[in-house]
């Protein structure tokens, strides 16, 4: 069987973190992804942020690991897309295409003619998905925005590090990140639809929205009932207990009992079977109301062996973790176990190790490919769309590509 987005085809105009990492999901799922960049330029930012790349001086326009982390499987072409001769090789890709999509400013799509109501006279079932930072409508449009700014203002900050210190925002880009999967997911969605009815249309998802939809269930508290966010020490849980960091002999663990039936077995594991029926503990509720003399306890009895000793004894039968840094998360023998990693060499034969997609489909003829070089594919697109030799070499003489 192919992958499930086979034959679907996507111009992406697309930069940094939030479209790239959306759009590699369809790439990772077989679509044909194909990275539309200015000509002329150095296409991507991405391409040019450091600090490391992979062929240390010798650099060329797909070298930075970063730009790599985003863009695997995916085509690219260059275009001036507002240029006259540019229109008309968009409007000819779009004829084929199933979507195009694009992470700009709001209101850079209508500027390039990428909008639903400007692609449909083209092509009345394609879709145009739009991630942009506060909306294409609206007093923020026409803004600028980033990952950690929507983390600031979604509140994000508040509940994130120790109550005594600053204010602190979450360790990766995780705005950026939802949103392009976000983006991704209406623009299948929308495909889907087209594809049924025969009419496209705008999806549009911007980051703000993305981050304040995330709070989830502490939005639903707070817009229902009295409940006010705070940050707890060793990054508990609100009501949950235990779920938090403890103590142990070497270090720390963190437990996350979110089941009542977890509490009894972890007092078992630690031969605490007294704590089971104390009043003070017999539920979430009162173990709330004394979260500090539980964890008074539990490090108490934790702090007898060293995390990795707890995780044999608790494993899969009390939830728990170790703490790691990154290259420990990477070097975690579990992680080898689900053959996570996987190794790839660039067209001019350097070696990358990436993580894999976490959807698990298997096609034993799709081979994954590392990110392309700027307009690598440009020719070969064009050539598919229709374009005569003649007219690719003067589209380059006239700078179009």
């Amino acid at each position: 069987m192919s992958l499930p987005l086979s034959g679907v085809k996507v111009l992406a105009f697309e930069q940094y973190g939030a479209g790239p990492f959306g759009t590699q999901y369809l790439a990772d799922m077989g679509a044909e992804v194909i990275k539309i960049e200015p000509a002329g330029s150095s296409g991507d930012y991405l391409r040019d942020i450091g600090p490391y790349f992979l062929d240390g001086d010798d650099r060329n326009s797909a070298s930075s690991i970063f730009f790599q982390a985003l863009n695997r499987n995916k085509k690219s072409m260059t275009l001036d897309v507002l240029s006259d001769e540019g229109k008309i090789i968009l409007h000819k890709l779009v004829q084929n295409a199933d979507a195009v999509c694009n992470n700009l400013r709001g209101d850079v799509p209508e500027k390039l003619g990428i909008t639903y109501d400007q692609l449909k006279s083209v092509n009345k079932a394609i879709v145009a998905a739009h991630c942009s930072a506060y909306g294409r409508e609206g007093p923020r449009k026409n803004w600028p925005g980033y990952d950690y700014l929507m983390q600031a203002e979604a509140g994000y900050f508040s509940l994130t590090g120790e109550p005594n210190g600053p204010p602190a925002r979450f360790g990766l880009s995780v705005v950026d990140y939802m949103s392009g999967l976000t983006m991704s997911f209406g623009l299948v969605s929308a495909v889907l639809s087209a594809r049924s009815t025969g009419i496209g249309r705008d999806v549009d998802v911007n980051l703000f929205d993305t981050a304040m939809f995330n709070q989830s269930y502490m939005a639903a508290w707070s817009l229902n009932t009295d409940f006010k966010s705070e940050r707890l020490d060793r990054s508990a849980h609100p009501i949950l207990v235990p779920c938090q960091l403890y103590k142990t002999k070497d270090g720390w663990i963190y437990l996350m009992c979110n089941k009542e039936s977890f509490w009894p077995v972890l007092c078992k594991k630690l031969g605490r079977e007294d704590l089971i029926t104390d009043p003070k503990f017999v539920n979430f509720a009162v173990r709330q109301t004394n979260r500090d003399e539980v964890t008074r306890i539990l490090d108490k009895e934790l702090i007898k062996k060293e995390t990795s000793e707890w995780l044999i004894d608790f494993g899969g039968i009390v939830p728990a973790a170790p703490i790691l840094d990154l290259k420990q998360s990477l070097e975690n023998p579990f992680l080898k176990d689900r053959d996570n990693i996987q190794h790839l060499k660039t067209k001019r034969g350097v070696e990358i190790s990436l993580l894999k997609t976490p959807v698990h489909i298997s096609d034993p003829d799709f081979k994954d490919k590392t990110a392309p070089e700027l307009g690598e594919n440009t020719k070969d697109i064009l050539k598919e769309a229709g374009f005569s030799e003649e007219e690719i070499s003067l589209f380059e003489k006239n700078n179009t590509i």
